[in-house]
């Protein structure tokens, strides 16, 4: 009698094991309507916040209003909080028991990631959705194309996989959804407030600028600007290469945080057990 061995290994079975857990992840939203109640509320209250309680204090050069100025970058702060479901992901599967339960499996050692960082696209999907039709209701606008809109959107949603795969390895190191939270913070705030995604630009100076001028929030926020048409006309062209081609720019540091991050949370994946 002939024994089946099913196939562990291969980009293929990567994908089709990894459908298998995003399906997995996605059905969650059904048991536990509360994440996908903060997937809607904080969009709409970060979008508000920032529009009427922080935007008359903040002044854009050029005849631009201070809500077309915000939306984009907001979308850049969400979609990134919105990728550490990954992390909460894996550290509350870690701590159940269900990444063991996961590897006795006859399936590939990369599905559970595949799946975990496929399902929390949608997460960002949603909020994106939510967002842009908040957006609308505020006064943003998107000035450009269909074709430049729809590429806008991609990138930020290549973005949030790029950062999912961080959360990953995060989520796979630390040992509880608690530490995941403290330590995505660490990383994130001070990505997103020291950029240009709340303020223009001009207003660091010295080292912040230069830090500003290079970091990746920024220039996949200069970048949906440019695509949704909320740049100020005649406003001055950014001195950095990185700001001059802020979509080259970007993709350039997607693929290079897929490319790094993505082994790594692989191999900590086949050497991690239930903590």
């Amino acid at each position: 009698m002939s024994t089946t061995v099913i196939p562990t290994r291969g980009p293929m079975r990567a994908l089709t094991d990894g459908w298998v857990v995003a399906k997995r992840n996605l059905i969650k939203i059904k048991r536990v309507p509360d994440i996908l109640v903060f997937v809607l509320i904080s969009p709409i209250m970060f979008v508000l916040l920032f529009a009427y309680v922080f935007g008359g204090a903040i002044d854009v050069p050029g005849n631009i209003d201070y809500k077309e100025f915000l939306v984009p970058g907001i979308f850049v702060q969400t979609v990134v909080f919105g990728a550490t479901f990954t992390g909460y992901g894996l550290a509350d599967d870690m701590q159940k028991g269900i990444i063991d339960r996961f590897k006795s499996l006859p399936m590939s050692r990369s599905a559970v990631l595949v799946g975990r960082t496929t399902s929390d696209v949608a997460y960002n999907v949603i909020s994106l959705a939510i967002m842009a039709l908040t957006g609308l209701v505020v006064g943003w606008r998107i000035r450009e194309g269909v074709v430049d809109a729809v590429l806008g959107f991609l990138l930020l949603l290549l973005f949030a996989y790029a950062i999912s795969w961080i959360m990953a390895f995060v989520g796979l190191i630390v040992p509880s959804v608690e530490v995941v939270n403290n330590a995505s913070f660490i990383v994130i705030m001070p990505l997103t407030f020291v950029s240009n995604a709340f303020v223009p630009q001009e207003s660091f100076s010295g080292v912040l600028a230069t830090f500003v001028a290079w970091n990746p929030v920024s220039t996949v926020t200069q970048a949906c600007r440019e695509l949704f048409g909320n740049i100020a006309p005649g406003a001055s062209v950014p001195e950095s290469w990185a700001m001059q081609n802020p979509v080259v720019y970007s993709l350039m540091w997607i693929v290079a945080i897929v490319v790094v991050f993505a082994p790594l949370s692989v191999r900590q994946y086949r050497r991690s057990s239930a903590k």
